[in-house]
């Protein structure tokens, strides 16, 4: 069942080879993300948004991410979609995808939404924003850790098979080590970050958590 269904690269693939539709998927990625009763993961939740790029995909095995569907970090531009940078006064609507965006939306990646931060991506706690505060997904008694709070905890919580987050100064292997997932720092330059609001433009490295090492 679709309910039990780890959002992970080989489950999901595996299930749309024996016929599942993006729209089922997406549709429970966001019973999941009802369920948790945590209005704090997503600043901005896409939902109708990420079921119409659902309905519109072509057949399956044509593109490496068809259907996976994964948040972004509220301080890089989705086209279509608000940046905060966890500030309701900052917000505005980008001209397009930040780079990194531009090339999941390619490859049939499916965006849910933007996800809570610590204000500017400043802090590593997770609790440092004007939403409310992201849940930490093993214990809530816990800080989820930052600045990527929503990106790390969305994960943890099976809404997303990855998101990507920050990571200037630990923003993307905290939250990580504190929800027990797993946080990519790519190395300098390795991903352009283009279409990022900057906390330090020759530091800012957007990172990737995903459940597992594999994905």
């Amino acid at each position: 069942m679709i309910e039990e269904l780890p959002f992970t690269l080989d489950s999901l693939r595996e299930a749309y080879r024996d016929g599942v539709r993006p729209e089922a998927v997406i549709a429970e990625a966001f019973r999941r993300l009802d369920a948790t009763g945590d209005r704090g993961i997503l600043i901005h939740d896409a939902r109708a948004q990420a079921l119409e790029v659902a309905g519109a995909l072509a057949e399956p095995g044509k593109l490496p991410l068809w259907g996976i569907p994964y948040v972004v970090k509220d301080n890089i531009d989705v086209r279509g979609m608000p940046t905060t940078a966890g500030c309701p006064e900052f917000a505005y609507m980008p001209d397009g995808d930040a780079f990194v965006v531009a090339k999941l939306r390619a490859a049939g990646a499916i965006c849910l939404g933007k996800a809570n931060l610590d204000q500017f991506a400043t802090g590593l706690v997770g609790v440092r924003t004007p939403y409310p505060v992201p849940l930490n997904a093993l214990d809530p008694a816990l800080v989820p850790g930052g600045s990527s709070s929503g990106s790390a905890v969305a994960v943890a919580r099976g809404l997303a098979a990855f998101s990507l987050g920050t990571d200037t100064a630990g923003s993307g292997r905290v939250p990580a080590a504190l929800n027990s997932i797993v946080g990519l720092k790519p190395t300098l330059g390795a991903l352009s970050a283009s279409g990022v609001v900057p906390a330090c433009r020759t530091l800012d490295i957007i990172s990737i958590f995903a459940l597992t090492v594999g994905d």
